[in-house]
């Protein structure tokens, strides 16, 4: 299957949306070498449009580990099955506080989407360290 064509007035309008920042680790673009990625929440091979409302701001390495995935296993709670979080559909704040340089999950979607794209992995929070001490984090 072949990616859409996502234009440059479409990709602006969906960065100035997410105010610059990964709608999910909430690193800002003016803060990265790598190019952040205009993420699909609904993958085009799962019959995601590409359009405005099934877009989202995702930094390369969230945009990475989550890939085309809808959900994952819940394996703290009852082993279910839980949707991503979706920054379309649902509120940060409600799924996700910021603890220092750590994204605490709040709920089911919160605890997979962490899990899932290793929001809290060794290494990422050393780059949040950095970017809190430069003052540029959250």
């Amino acid at each position: 299957m072949s990616r859409s064509y996502i234009s440059a007035s479409l990709r602006r309008d969906v960065i100035e949306r997410a105010g610059g920042c990964c709608e999910y680790c909430l690193s800002s673009t003016e803060d990265r070498v790598i190019d952040f990625a205009i993420d699909h929440l609904i993958a085009e091979k799962h019959g995601g449009p590409t359009q405005f409302d099934n877009l989202c701001l995702a930094c390369y390495w969230c945009n990475s580990f989550k890939g085309s995935d809808l959900s994952s296993v819940d394996w703290t709670a009852d082993k279910a099955i839980v949707p991503l979080f979706n920054p379309r559909q649902q509120e940060w704040t409600n799924h996700f506080r910021l603890d220092g340089l750590r994204i605490i999950p709040l709920t089911s979607t919160g605890r997979v989407t962490v899990f899932l794209l290793q929001i809290n992995e060794p290494s990422r929070i050393k780059d949040r360290t950095l970017l809190l001490q430069l003052g540029v984090y959250p």
